[in-house]
Formats: structure tokens, sequence, C-alpha cells
């Protein structure tokens, strides 16, 4: 486990860029935070890290999941306007990521299961202004 408090947006994208960098394909990355704690931000910096350009990721809540081209696919999920019980079952999110692509999920605690063995838990949390703590474990379940 590893935790660091950064200072802004683009300090948080570096963050999870580093993470990435190291990525083979079949990574999931499951972020929770409140409102605002920077968990699109971290998929930016994931992005960045896996060769999609961050610009081109935006929350996704109201799709639900989007997919970016890179070096991996980045599948990007947002949980957030998740209702009904299991319905993250109906995205089909335990097929991905697959070995050619990176999944990330945000509000990952409205996750139904996890199916994946092995994943990276990133909680985020205000520390005031414009700081959020950074938790990454890695978990083999």
């Amino acid at each position: 486990m590893t935790s660091r408090v950064t200072r802004s947006a683009a300090e948080t994208e570096e963050v999870a860029a580093a993470l990435a960098g190291g990525f083979a394909g079949g990574e999931v990355v499951l972020l929770s935070g409140e409102l605002g704690a920077g968990k699109t931000a971290f998929v930016r910096g994931l992005a960045r890290g896996v060769g999609v350009d961050p610009t081109e990721v935006a929350s996704p809540t109201f799709v639900l999941l989007t997919a970016y081209a890179g070096r991996f696919t980045l599948h990007h999920a947002d949980l957030y306007r998740l209702e009904a019980r299991d319905a993250d079952r109906e995205l089909g999110l335990e097929e991905l990521p697959g070995p050619a692509g990176v999944l990330a999920v945000e509000w990952a605690e409205r996750l139904s299961f996890v199916p994946w063995p092995r994943v990276w838990r990133v909680a985020l949390e205000h520390a005031g202004e414009d700081a959020r703590r950074l938790t990454v474990t890695e978990e083999s379940l």
C-alpha cells in the first residue's frame, strides 16, 4: 500500500501515469472517493500511462462505459448513476479488460461483485483546498 498527498489535478495525473506506465495489460483499477475527489483526474493519468491522449478522457457519468485506444485499450466505467441492484452486471464488466486492455472503474464501491483475481484499489480523499490523499493498494483476491 502506498499513500501520498497530491496538491493539484496535474500531480494526481502524474501518480496515475507512473502506475500505468508499468502495466502489461489486463489490469483493473477500482477507484473510490467523494464527488470531486479526483477520480477522473486519476483516470486521465492512467490514460497517459497507457498511451491514450488524456484530453479525450471525460467523466462517463452519462455513458457509464467508454473505451479509448492506445498502447492498451482503456475501458473507463463510472457507476455513479447505477441505481438498480446488480446493474453493473449488465455492463459486462467481468469480461473486461482482456489481455490488451486496462479497466478503470469510478465509484467501485457500487460494484455488486469483484470478479477479477488481481486489482488496484485507489481511494481518493479531500485533504484540504486542492490537496488529495491517494491510497493505492494492490490486491490479489
